[in-house]
């Protein structure tokens, strides 16, 4: 059966992947309310859906045009049948529900993204698609190395992992993986794309070990939720990735003084401050590392995003300045933390503002004896060639670090083409190039006073 087409509808306030996601579990009601939603849409009752639109989208889509829209659905898709499931996640503090539906020309999502009051601030009609199983990339070699699930920690906090280890008798290096923001599974699934499991599997196949596991904030967001208010980068982060580098140390097979830490996006920002914890690592490899202020980054992102995902130019400015007053008050003097996270980007909490706002990563890493490696790809909207370029003042000279721009990549340093979106996060399935698998296994298994791979290094 062919797959149906239908109009594009994109209103709201929620950019699709930041990389300062701030998610907790969603609000038990969003399930509820977007299949209400969708049902008022199937028994003709506009007027009841257009109803719970946030104003802005009330404003941008009148029962009219919200007509308009579902019988060009119809036309489309043919009749509709039923629902089949609902599933909802949190991003940005924004609930959003994916409600797949049945019509007599094949299967639609419908995306509803809801806020704290359960008001829908987006919406669109997406072809339904089956997430395809996940193939290893060209570069993956799984008849040299083994995978077995290990656990990071103990008590409260235990996380599952995966260490994927060489085959033979070592001692091997070995790298931890550090996520970005947000709840991240091991394999920092985004959409279709896995890429610390194309990192695990592509170093491994190259002779290094790799640990990858899921981030307190996916493993435990409950409990997470509940110290929300006092949360720093330590419980987010620094203090499972230190756990990590623990667990390899005391791994058999493993060259206790070749241990490195990946860290990408946050992870990246995060790294410096996880080595200066553990003098011992051996270096850092920082991909997208940001090396700016979280809250300008924060900014810069949303004034990128926000005119592409909001359809009235007066409501993405709006929401802007709103955006720009909150990032004044992380600045203030008089941050508090009592300050409600309302008033916050991203209703990030207080206490983790206080935490990062006057560390500086790239200072701190000029300081540090390890090796450094930093990589940033030139289509990444989210962290950019202006963190790039600070890390690049702050360690020139240095004969232990080494930097280098991949014109072509995205952040999440996959090759593509044109002005970066966060859609191709979702709907392509690619894989970290190639390329940058090679130069971290060259940087890796280089001597321990060489700069990295050649054909990079400083401008």
């Amino acid at each position: 059966m062919a797959r149906p087409t239908c109009p594009a509808v994109a209103l709201g306030v929620l950019g699709i992947l930041s990389a300062r996601c701030w998610s907790q579990e969603p609000s038990p009601q969003a399930i509820p309310t977007a299949e209400a939603f969708v049902d008022h849409l199937a028994g003709a009752d506009l007027a009841a859906a257009q109803a719970m639109f946030h104003e802005a989208v009330a404003a941008a889509l009148p029962v009219a045009k919200l007509q308009e829209t579902w019988d060009g659905v119809v036309a489309a898709a043919r009749a509709f049948q039923e629902r089949v499931e609902s599933k909802a996640s949190r991003l940005q503090g924004y609930d959003v529900v994916l409600v797949t539906c049945r019509f007599a020309g094949g299967a639609l999502d419908i995306r509803v993204v809801l806020d704290d009051q359960q008001r829908i601030a987006g919406l669109q009609f997406l072809p339904h698609e089956e997430a395809p199983p996940y193939q290893l990339p060209d570069y993956a070699h799984p008849d040299t190395y083994t995978e077995r699930d290990v656990t990071v920690g103990e008590g409260q906090w235990a996380l599952p992992g995966t260490l994927t280890m060489p085959n033979g008798d070592g001692p091997f290096p070995a790298v931890v993986l550090v996520h970005g923001s947000g709840p991240q599974d091991r394999d920092e699934t985004i959409g279709p794309n896995k890429p610390f499991r194309d990192l695990a599997v592509g170093l491994a196949s190259r002779g290094i070990a790799v640990l990858r596991y899921e981030k307190r904030t996916k493993a435990h967001g409950a409990e997470v939720a509940a110290i929300l208010d006092r949360l720093t980068a330590r419980e987010e982060t620094t203090d499972d990735a230190l756990l990590a580098v623990a667990l390899l140390r005391a791994t058999p097979g493993l060259g206790p003084q070749r241990l490195y830490v990946l860290g990408h996006s946050q992870g990246g920002q995060l790294a410096p401050r996880i080595a200066v914890a553990d003098p011992a690592i051996a270096g850092l490899i920082i991909m997208a590392g940001p090396a700016r202020p979280l809250e300008d980054l924060v900014l810069d992102q949303l004034t990128y995003l926000l005119p592409q995902q909001i359809a009235d130019p007066n409501e993405a400015a709006k929401q802007l300045a709103e955006v720009r007053a909150q990032v004044a008050r992380v600045k203030s003097p008089d941050l508090t933390l009592d300050t409600p996270r309302t008033e916050l980007p991203l209703g990030i909490p207080a206490s983790f503002w206080l935490d990062v706002r006057d560390y500086h990563p790239a200072e701190v890493a000029r300081d540090l004896p390890q090796r450094i490696l930093v990589i940033q790809g030139g289509r990444d909207y989210q962290v950019t060639e202006a963190d790039f370029a600070l890390w690049q003042q702050a360690l020139a000279g240095r004969p232990n670090a080494q930097l280098k721009l991949y014109p072509d990549l995205s952040h999440l340093f996959a090759p593509g083409a044109g002005k970066a979106t966060p859609t191709e996060y979702l709907t392509e399935a690619k894989h970290v190039s190639a390329e940058v698998i090679g130069d971290i296994a060259t940087w890796v298994l280089g001597p321990a006073g060489s700069a990295g791979p050649e054909g990079g290094g400083q401008p």
